[in-house]
């Protein structure tokens, strides 16, 4: 016995379903791939921050050695500082700005990319994120700055 499908007049939306299931699915995906790839940006941002600010840290470290000896006003010395912060930011593998101004302020911007994940599909392929680190050179005796 064999048995052939019959089109039934009364029943046109045949396959509707599947349609309905393949545009909610790629719907469903792209949010997905969103949270995803959204989530990367945010901790490649929190990233950048993390490292500009350690850089400047690591600009302002670098002294004018024989006035803070002397107990003269604490300076930084601002050849070594844009250096040290710069090749923090080498050794991170991010590009950015090195400013030392004043002698006791060190300024670092920070630019960065994340590689998405999901989100190449639709064509973004990499989000721009940046960071922005500052540390400055007080001197302090007893916790007051002087």
């Amino acid at each position: 016995m064999t048995t052939s499908k019959v089109h039934d007049a009364r029943r046109p939306e045949e396959g509707s379903v599947s349609i309905w299931l393949v545009t909610t699915g790629f719907a469903m995906i792209v949010l997905v791939g969103l949270a995803v790839d959204l989530g990367g940006q945010v901790h490649a941002q929190q990233h950048a921050r993390a490292v500009a600010a350690q850089a400047a840290r690591a600009g302002g470290q670098q002294l004018d050695a024989p006035a803070a000896v002397r107990g003269d006003a604490v300076r930084t010395d601002t050849q070594l500082a844009a250096r040290a912060a710069r090749t923090y930011l080498t050794a991170a593998g991010v590009t950015g700005n090195v400013t030392v101004t004043g002698g006791t302020t060190v300024t670092v911007d920070v630019t960065d990319t994340y590689r998405t994940t999901f989100l190449g599909v639709i064509g973004l392929s990499t989000l721009t994120v940046s960071g922005h680190g500052t540390a400055r050179t007080t001197r302090s005796v007893g916790g007051i700055e002087q």
